[in-house]
């Protein structure tokens, strides 16, 4: 089955879960997540480590698909369609919420090929369309004027901020509609981190963002509203300055505050 993501109306949610559990075997990672995402937003999932943010944020593109012995109940409705159903191309889904992972993971061939990759693999073939692929999708990470004479260099030569910035390229290059970043920035330092961030401040203009983050000055930066998770269930979701000057929640402020996590 061919995905196609409605383009919701700006500030209308684009993502919502219903009832949404996940387990890893018989562990039960996920527990009745109720989140709606708005369109043109960064929406920040926060929380300790092991609650649960990078596994939900994996499936909204059913990479947790890869995993043996998992499932999955409840609903993840992207427009009207449910992204958890078996007749669902879980490639073609890909292809409309892209990733970019905690580590980057530029492919072992030129910085033009990596771009390439994903519109050659759609059955993009034309050489002139290509390189205008290519271009475009570098000058929207903020990286073109930096590999625009050197594209046929292999990737993994790059600095560690420019292989994440070109990752984000390669999942522009394949014109997705939302955007999942597992913690982007860990990896980085602060330079690349700044350069990252205002990169996710403009890019939200024409995309949905989604970034799972450690780092709370980081989700305070840069998100629109923003998830506490904790043992799998989200414990509050409100406005990022709401989350962080007036939150609802006692295990909110006692997480925000540093008492643990």
């Amino acid at each position: 089955m061919t995905v196609t993501l409605l383009k919701a109306k700006k500030e209308q949610t684009v993502i919502q879960t219903e009832n949404l559990n996940f387990y890893y075997g018989k562990s039960h990672a996920l527990k009745n997540i109720n989140l709606d995402i708005k369109e043109n937003q960064v929406t920040a999932l926060i929380g300790p480590s092991g609650c649960g943010k990078s596994t939900f944020l994996r499936t909204l593109n059913r990479m947790n698909d890869l995993i043996p012995g998992t499932s999955t109940e409840g609903k993840i409705l992207i427009g009207d369609l449910d992204v958890t159903s078996p007749d669902i191309d879980a490639v073609d889904l890909r292809k409309r919420v892209g990733m970019v992972f905690q580590q980057a993971n530029p492919f072992p061939m030129s910085i033009y090929d990596n771009i390439a990759y994903g519109p050659r693999i759609h059955g993009q073939k034309n050489k002139q369309v290509l390189d205008e692929i290519v271009e475009s999708s570098l000058r929207a990470a903020a990286l073109w004027d930096e590999v625009k004479d050197n594209l046929g260099k292999i990737a993994t030569g790059l600095s560690g901020g420019q292989q994440q910035r070109l990752v984000l390229a390669r999942v522009l290059a394949v014109k997705p509609e939302i955007i999942l970043m597992d913690e982007p920035t860990s990896a980085l330092d602060p330079v690349s981190t700044a350069k990252l961030e205002q990169l996710i401040m403009e890019l939200k203009k024409q995309y949905t963002i989604i970034i799972v983050t450690h780092n709370m000055q980081q989700a305070a930066r840069v998100s629109d509203e923003t998830a506490f998770f904790l043992n799998g269930e989200v414990v509050e979701f409100a406005s990022t300055n709401t989350i962080f000057t007036n939150p609802k929640k006692q295990q909110t402020e006692d997480y925000i505050s540093g008492r643990f996590g």
